[in-house]
């Protein structure tokens, strides 16, 4: 990881911990806040949006990735999930995979709470033997 991504990582908590706090979860109520780092270093932020029809909610790192690809964002060089929990909280399998369609295998992933960062991963280390864009002709 480089020092340049390094510098991000309290900005995109920071963000990811502010977007927690918009989280609509009255039916889990597990909010979660993500951030995303952007090839132009902007952080875009969302979060997570329950539904009362369960599974027509979305993510807060399918918010975050929104957030970017309307901001005209391209690739994510850096991530960061923001949940209280007994455990660091990551992006789900789902997430990972979306994550995947814009970050390459070394992107950092940090899980943070109120404690800090609670878990540094790579997307590669989150979702091995990934498949991604690279895998379809072009």
């Amino acid at each position: 990881m480089s020092k340049n991504v390094e510098q991000h990582q309290a900005a995109l908590i920071a963000a990811a911990k502010a977007a927690r706090e918009k989280a609509h979860a009255p039916y889990s109520r597990f909010a979660v806040g993500a951030a995303v780092l952007d090839e132009q270093g902007r952080i875009h932020a969302g979060c997570n949006v329950e539904n009362a029809a369960y599974p027509q909610g979305w993510c807060a790192e399918a918010s975050a990735l929104a957030a970017m690809v309307m901001a005209g964002g391209k690739q994510v060089v850096a991530a960061a999930v923001f949940a209280v929990a007994p455990q660091p909280v990551t992006p789900c399998g789902g997430c990972r995979q979306k994550l995947r369609e814009f970050a390459a295998d070394t992107c950092p992933v940090w899980a943070a709470d109120d404690s800090g960062v609670r878990g540094t991963y790579t997307l590669g280390g989150l979702l091995p033997h990934s498949f991604g864009p690279d895998h379809l002709p072009t």
